[in-house]
């Protein structure tokens, strides 16, 4: 038997059991002639008459009622195994997969996820931190999380967050020692920490002011792959940092750390999830969707 012969199969067993070409070419949602070219083709393949037809009734023969004892139960048990797979589907449950960058995932994705999880606990949820883009498509994530300014093609996109913006920070005792710098040029004079991205280059500062764009290099003892290691470095007094405002925020609240340049550091686009579009979204991932959509 041949994978080709399973529609047939389906086809006959909706006649065997409607007794009628009619109702079940209505019930498949087929026309008359597909069902009987089908019937008739499986007939072929088998060498076997498995309907009797006459006028007025359908009926399977001898051969057909063999056929539906072997094969009826195990389509009937394939219903009831896709039956339950719809349920899943329905019902939140199953695994959804998530490329972040670590920023966005502290932020963004770990309250929704903490929420969602402790509610319904048959979702399963993984992911991946990660600075640079990700093919989500042949890495089989659900969605990826990235800036609106690095957004892959050909996906749908879902604002999830606010602008943002970035900030130079240090520590009063670096100052104290090193001065302030006024203008982005200056930061090339201060000792500074550096941010390694994933694909192994070295982040380049960006500022902005009156539709001016500057990206400086900068020089410092220590290059880091990790935010967090680099605002450590920055308390320490070991140098500047550049980095997203709200990761620094309670720091220059407190007083550890003081901001330079603000003026140069204007709103950018935030955080989106994108993702392919489908048709159908699990109902695991849609909770997502509704609880990561950003509403101002």
């Amino acid at each position: 038997m041949q994978r080709a012969d399973m529609g047939g199969l389906a086809m006959f067993i909706a006649v065997a059991e409607e007794r009628s070409f009619t109702k079940a070419a209505a019930k498949l949602g087929v026309s008359q002639s597909a069902l009987s070219h089908a019937i008739r083709r499986l007939e072929q393949r088998l060498d076997l008459r498995l309907l009797t037809r006459t006028t007025r009734s359908v009926a399977p023969t001898e051969a057909g009622e063999r056929l539906m004892e072997t094969v009826g139960p195990a389509f009937a048990d394939i219903d009831a195994r896709i039956a339950a797979l719809t349920e899943l589907r329905t019902r939140p449950a199953g695994t959804v997969r998530i490329t972040t960058s670590e920023h966005a995932a502290r932020t963004l994705l770990w309250p929704a996820v903490d929420r969602i999880c402790a509610q319904y606990p048959e979702i399963r949820v993984e992911l991946s931190v990660q600075a640079g883009l990700t093919d989500i498509v042949a890495e089989r994530f659900d969605a990826g999380v990235r800036l609106g300014e690095r957004l892959e093609q050909d996906m749908v996109a879902l604002r999830i967050g606010p602008r943002l913006r970035m900030a130079t920070v240090g520590s009063p005792a670096y100052f104290a020692k090193h001065g302030t710098p006024l203008v982005p040029d200056d930061v090339t004079r201060h000792t500074c920490i550096n941010l390694r991205m994933s694909d192994g280059s070295i982040y380049a500062w960006e500022y902005e002011k009156g539709g001016r764009e500057v990206k400086i290099r900068v020089d410092g003892q220590f290059t880091f792959n990790d935010g967090e290691l680099m605002v450590a470095a920055a308390v320490a007094g070991h140098g500047l940092a550049h980095t997203v405002e709200d990761r620094v925020a309670p720091l220059l609240g407190d007083g550890r750390l003081v901001r330079v340049l603000e003026d140069w550091c204007e709103p950018f686009d935030g955080y989106y999830l994108y993702y392919p579009n489908r048709r159908q979204p699990s109902a695991a991932f849609s909770l997502f969707l509704a609880a990561l959509r950003y509403r101002a």
